[in-house]
């Protein structure tokens, strides 16, 4: 079965072609017969996502991007123009998706697709919608089903997958229950997954979700948006240089009784700390990678503790970690060794897919379409705080 997935949650714009087989274990494989990302550097000057820029740039990028897309599986052929006539209708509140669309559909016969599957939340919501939109004029000029993903589910199946060379990859065996821990720009959950869509939440952040927090910091400390990998580079030179530890952070929430999560305290701490210290004063760089480190080791030493604790108490045997904060070396490396001290197997995405695209979309919907769990086009909704399950 082949799938083409989109993504536009926030501001990457995702999209990939799969060619899968099997069902949801470990008989599951897949072929990546095209993918691209294409990223808006526009907001780094901003520190954070203009949702109304994002917008914007995605309805710039989404036709190209899936040109691209299908080139690169060789799914194009020139032929005659689609019935199109209607697509300006069905686009009227998206003229610059039109625009490139209209000569897309005019120009090429319909690729060889059997399904379409699209990010419909959690996100921002003008984001979502872009690709929402696109999906459905495709579902309906193409004649093909399309089925709505939740985007964090996209990351967790991603990171069930071993991808096995650049353009295949399987599922790795592991039992149920497991352990999942989401943790990225806007999530910093664990939850308990019994079975595909069947998900119990048991431990959430109550304020800001760590790498929400590293870009938080990361603007205090003058560093370059995406503040996550900025700070993580710093953290590793002061490790390499063995600068001095006397900076202390408080670890929050670390010795409570449950499974939640909170930094906005220690966003706060840094703030004091250099109101304190550096109030007025330019900050050495080495003092901002003593920070860096102490930062990444606060939010390393929560994470690892509360998951571990978690694992042992749900008496799970595989521990999923996903989501944009996975690519943290640091933390990875130090989840990893304690979940091998417990006998805990780990599953995590390569770097290079932990962020948002377009495959762990196509990953995802393939198991829903599987099932014939199609949505009609014209109900796909764009939910920002859309839940698992």
């Amino acid at each position: 079965m082949r799938i083409l997935g989109i993504e536009t949650s926030a501001d990457d714009t995702g999209v990939a072609l799969i060619e899968a087989d099997g069902t949801f274990g470990a008989d599951f494989n897949f072929k990546v017969l095209g993918n691209a990302v294409a990223s808006q550097s526009v907001h780094a000057s901003y520190g954070g996502i203009f949702p109304a820029i994002a917008k914007r740039e995605h309805a710039k990028n989404l036709v190209p991007t899936l040109e691209k897309v299908l080139r690169e599986a060789k799914a194009l052929e020139a032929g005659a123009a689609s019935n199109v006539a209607h697509v300006r209708e069905l686009l009227v509140r998206e003229p610059e998706i039109f625009e490139h669309l209209d000569a897309f559909l005019k120009k090429y016969d319909p690729p060889e697709v059997d399904a379409i599957a699209v990010t419909v939340g959690p996100g921002l919501e003008p984001c979502l919608w872009t690709g929402i939109n696109l999906a459905r004029v495709l579902a309906d000029v193409w004649d093909i089903p399309v089925v709505g993903v939740n985007h964090m589910e996209g990351h967790l199946i991603m990171s069930m997958m071993e991808i096995r060379s650049p353009s295949s990859g399987a599922m790795m065996n592991f039992d149920y229950p497991a352990l999942a821990l989401l943790v990225s720009g806007g999530h910093t959950e664990l939850i308990l997954m019994k079975a595909l869509g069947e998900y119990q939440y048991i431990g959430r952040t109550r304020d800001d979700a760590a790498g929400e927090a590293f870009d938080k910091i990361a603007r205090m400390l003058e560093l370059p948006y995406p503040g996550g990998p900025a700070i993580a580079r710093l953290a590793a030179e002061a490790r390499e240089k063995n600068l001095p530890s006397d900076i202390k952070l408080p670890r929050p929430m670390l010795n409570e009784d449950n499974f939640d999560f909170s930094f906005s305290g220690l966003k706060t701490a840094v703030l004091r700390l250099l109101e304190s210290d550096w109030q007025g004063k330019t900050l050495p760089l080495e003092i901002k990678a003593e920070i860096a480190r102490e930062v990444e080791d606060t939010i390393t030493e929560v994470l690892v503790e509360k998951t571990v604790h978690a694992a042992e108490e749900y008496g799970v045997s595989a521990v999923i970690m996903s989501g944009g904060v996975s690519a943290n070396s640091h933390i990875r490396s130090e989840l990893t060794a304690r979940l091998q001290a417990a006998s805990c197997q780990m599953l995590v995405c390569p770097p290079e897919f932990s962020t948002d695209n377009g495959l762990m979309i196509a990953l995802s919907g393939y198991f829903y379409a599987l099932n014939k769990e199609f949505a009609e086009p014209s109900a796909l909704t764009a939910n920002g705080q859309l839940k698992l399950g």
